[in-house]
């Protein structure tokens, strides 16, 4: 039997981007791949400075 690699670790480049809640930048950068649940992650928004979460 094959080990499914959890899907919340995979931090491949296409989907670090997320849209910045608060400026609407995409200049923003993963911080962590799992947030509070395995559907969100963490991310920092280089234009303001904001921490926030994303899902995906």
């Amino acid at each position: 039997m094959r080990r499914r690699l959890d899907p919340s670790v995979d931090v491949d480049e296409e989907s670090e981007s997320a849209e910045c809640p608060y400026c609407g930048s995409t200049n923003t950068e993963r911080e962590h791949p799992k947030g509070p649940s395995l559907c969100r992650s963490m991310h920092f928004c280089n234009a303001c400075g904001e921490p926030f979460e994303a899902f995906g």
